[in-house]
């Protein structure tokens, strides 16, 4: 049987299952590789600090859908590969040999700079751990006078979750300050000037205090550009992807930066029986921003191409998907309550029924992947 073994439940992961459970294949061996059974949903995360939503609506439960798709799952995480060899080192000791692979791994949080923080430091990434650490971290804001948390990170995540945890606060009575710490660049680089305007507005009326300079970790709290040191209980790390330090010695091709090549397929640049998507690959022929908003978007393509190059299977000429992304993206920012700002290209908008949006959008996308009311095939295990 031809073997494929997907690693990571991702955004685009979670389109190929879909692909796989509505139109399953005869002969395939189809493998998710995950260190969880649940995937959480990083769209909804500053909702669920917010109190919007429980942590059971923010993710997908991944068993059934891999049920369906006719999946054997395996709860792990890949240490190593060796791309020349075909073979998988997980977690769990096991190794896996395959015929095609997808990754959806996604990236690490770069946290250079800051590690002198120790338990201090929580990146945003993985967001298994987030959610996990949260809570304590809420909970210690409620019980201790004047607790300060720092969230340091100028993009769309720093913003939401600084938002998030302002409003939280506040709700529940704790007598605590978050501060956003930004590059001296400002936020929100690559957005319009008026979606920036409306975002620093909004910051200053919810009280976040804003700092616009360098930051570096010391062992109890951060060291500003300015030469100023400042206390922090806790300080989230929002500040940008890390490839994963493992792919250094896949074999497979790598940008400087360490992301795996791909081309316009999301097929990888040196190994043609590898793909991947999402944070953990850099484009040969464009350059794709980090974010969310790509993985959704690749997932149907990458689902189609593996789809099709199983059915395949040498027989005919065949010709894969492209994923071409569109100019513009819509980026809906949420800002605590339930009010949200929307940036898309030049144009900005904000109020609550951007939030209403968004919450339509997020639902919209966690009841597409945990609704398939679908048997596994019977041609399958």
């Amino acid at each position: 049987m031809i073997r494929l073994v997907m690693i990571g439940a991702g955004h685009a992961h979670l389109s190929v299952l879909e692909k796989f459970a509505r139109h399953p294949l005869a002969g395939i061996d189809l493998v998710l590789v995950t260190p969880s059974p649940f995937q959480n949903y990083s769209g909804m995360l500053p909702g669920w600090i917010a109190g919007h939503y429980t942590r059971e609506q923010s993710r997908v439960e991944v068993l059934p859908l891999a049920l369906a798709a006719g999946v054997t799952l395996l709860t792990a995480s890949l240490q190593g590969m060796d791309a020349d060899q075909k073979r998988l080192f997980l977690s769990d000791g096991q190794q896996l040999t395959y015929d095609f692979l997808s990754l959806d791994v996604g990236s690490e949080t770069r946290t250079s700079g800051l590690d002198l923080l120790g338990e201090r430091l929580l990146p945003v990434k993985p967001l298994d751990l987030f959610f996990e650490q949260w809570p304590a971290i809420h909970q210690q804001a409620l019980k201790q006078k004047d607790y300060s948390l720092f969230v340091v990170g100028g993009g769309a995540a720093g913003v939401e979750l600084a938002l998030a945890a302002q409003y939280a606060f506040k709700r529940d009575g704790a007598s605590s300050a978050v501060s956003l710490v930004v590059s001296p660049g400002g936020i929100l680089n690559g957005h319009q000037g008026g979606v920036r305007e409306r975002v620093l507005r909004y910051l200053k009326e919810a009280g976040v205090v804003l700092y616009q300079q360098t930051a570096q970790g010391i062992e109890h709290g951060l060291l500003l550009g300015d030469g100023q040191r400042v206390y922090a209980d806790r300080v989230i790390a929002a500040t940008g992807a890390k490839a994963l330090p493992w792919l250094r010695a896949s074999g497979l091709a790598l940008d400087a930066e360490g992301y795996v090549l791909v081309d316009a397929h999301h097929r990888t640049q040196s190994h043609a029986s590898v793909f991947a998507v999402g944070d953990t690959c850099s484009r040969t022929d464009l350059t794709l921003a980090r974010s969310g908003v790509h993985a959704v978007k690749a997932g149907p393509v990458l689902a189609d191409n593996l789809h099709a190059l199983l059915s395949d299977q040498g027989q005919t000429p065949l010709t894969l998907r492209t994923y071409i992304p569109k100019a513009k993206s819509l980026y809906l920012l949420a800002c605590g309550p339930q009010y949200a700002i929307a940036s898309w290209g030049r144009w900005s908008f904000q109020g609550k029924w951007v939030w209403r949006l968004k919450d339509w959008i997020d639902r919209g996308f966690i009841r597409r992947f945990s609704g398939l009311n679908l048997q596994t095939p019977k041609n399958k295990r």
